[in-house]
């Protein structure tokens, strides 16, 4: 008998685990491949690794502004394959290893809910007093005709031995789209972006769309919006997608890229047992992040929302104190987003346009990096930190930004939200100088109209 039962290792269900161990749980992790999951076999650690190599060899190519002349005689894609390896199998040595230390009992095989508190391992039965699903997702495969033989999955990309000659990528244009025609387009290939929406980056703020659009356009992106891929058909040399919608197009290309990804809730019992799923497949939670099974709860990729692996991280500490008697809610509006192109993206809450839409009065303010000291020395001028406030009380409802490591500087925006801090106490504080920071101060003061180095408005 087990106090908790996780289905699915990785970095939820890992995290999950060993937050149940900790409070004293009898806790079994049951994984079907490796441990690790998509973010470190498949997704965030093997595309970061593509990614470092790809900023790079873009500072390589820009190097002359700093007197520096190098050419580059060779990119080797088979090292950039061999340390993503690397890189991915460390990192699951130490997640079984804290595993073990943590006295959580792996194992290995496909589980199936019999009841909500029986799990089948493949013929072996293991008793659970709570459980908690992490199954993550997995790739999904759009009903396009012709388009599996042209299909190119981020799979494949981070295991190319040679870059495609052109892709086209097509979709909702989200994280994992502009990551891989960053990725692509950086190592030579002729990248086409063919949105099915207006913009791409349609769940992040107006402006970081546009931002983002222009520097992938800079770097030689083709973005064709609103159109449909109505099937692919195979020429001479490769491949022709067939788009209508604003304007019809036919564009020939080596691959095209398949990203849309589906959660993994398939022949896992829950209908059996009463897990209600929402319509796109993805298991239900409420804010303390049970299913509609007591003493079940769902994390991570599988209930769908942003899809992140730190958001699945965060939930499997809510999920795990849950299940051992606490009563936590999961605070959403807290979870930040990351995207690796160049310049970087991030974000936390809520989009000028989605605040709008709530009927919150707002008031904004905006820093470019390109008057930022450090971004001039370093020639990282692209973007700008995007502060939105409530009007009436100057709470921080959203933080936007595009530049140089976004990615980290958001994680200031996410304690100053998850302590309340208003505006004013963001504009009156103090950053070291010269540093990508002073954006985030910066921003605020301007969202309180005194900033300090923009044209008076």
């Amino acid at each position: 008998m087990y106090d908790v039962v996780v289905i699915g290792g990785g970095p939820g269900g890992y995290a999950a685990a060993i937050r149940a161990s900790q409070l004293g749980a009898k806790v079994a992790l049951v994984e079907a491949n490796e441990i690790g999951g998509t973010c470190v076999n498949l997704g965030c650690i093997p595309t970061k690794v593509w990614l470092r190599a790809a900023y790079l060899l873009d500072g390589i190519r820009g190097a002359e502004q700093f007197g520096i002349k190098a050419t580059v005689e060779e990119t080797d894609l088979k090292t950039i394959v061999a340390r993503k390896n690397g890189v991915a199998g460390d990192i699951r040595m130490g997640m079984k290893g804290l595993l073990g230390n943590n006295g959580v009992e792996v194992v290995q095989g496909r589980a199936v809910l019999k009841t909500p508190t029986e799990v089948d391992v493949e013929g072996t039965k293991l008793e659970a007093g709570k459980v908690i699903l992490a199954t993550g997702s997995s790739l999904a495969n759009p009903e396009v005709p012709g388009l599996d033989k042209a299909a190119l999955t981020t799979d494949e990309i981070l295991e190319m031995k040679k870059t495609p000659s052109s892709v086209l990528v097509w979709g909702k244009i989200g994280v994992i789209e502009v990551e891989m025609a960053t990725l692509l387009n950086v190592f030579g290939c002729k990248v086409v972006i063919a949105s099915e929406l207006k913009r791409i980056l349609p769940d992040e703020d107006g402006e970081t769309s546009q931002r983002v659009a222009q520097a992938l356009k800079e770097r030689g992106v083709e973005i064709i919006p609103g159109v449909a891929l109505e099937s692919v058909s195979k020429t001479k040399g490769g491949f022709q997608a067939n788009l209508s919608g604003s304007k019809e197009e036919k564009v020939k290309v080596a691959g095209v890229l398949v990203s849309a990804r589906e959660p993994n809730t398939r022949e896992l019992g829950l209908d059996q047992v009463g897990v209600e799923l929402d319509e796109e497949g993805f298991v239900k939670v409420n804010e303390r992040l049970e299913t509609s099974v007591p003493g079940i709860y769902a994390i991570g990729d599988v209930t769908g929302g942003t899809m992140l692996s730190h958001a699945s991280s965060a939930m499997a500490v809510t999920a795990a104190e849950n299940a051992m008697g606490d009563t936590r809610e999961f605070p959403f509006r807290l979870v930040p987003r990351g995207i690796w192109t160049i310049p970087e993206v991030a974000a936390v809450g809520l989009s000028e346009e989605e605040a709008d839409q709530r009927g919150i009065e707002v008031e904004v303010g905006n820093f470019p990096y390109s008057i930022n000291g450090l971004a001039m020395v370093r020639n990282q001028l692209t973007g700008a930190v995007k502060i939105v406030k409530d009007a009436q009380y100057g709470e921080i409802v959203g933080v936007h930004i595009v530049g140089a490591n976004a990615t980290d500087l958001i994680g200031e925006a996410v304690l100053a939200m998850q302590l309340e801090a208003t505006a004013e106490d963001l504009a009156k504080s103090i950053r070291v100088h010269p540093t990508f920071s002073e954006n985030v101060m910066d921003a605020a003061r301007d969202a309180e109209t005194w900033a300090l180095y923009l044209p008076k408005r």
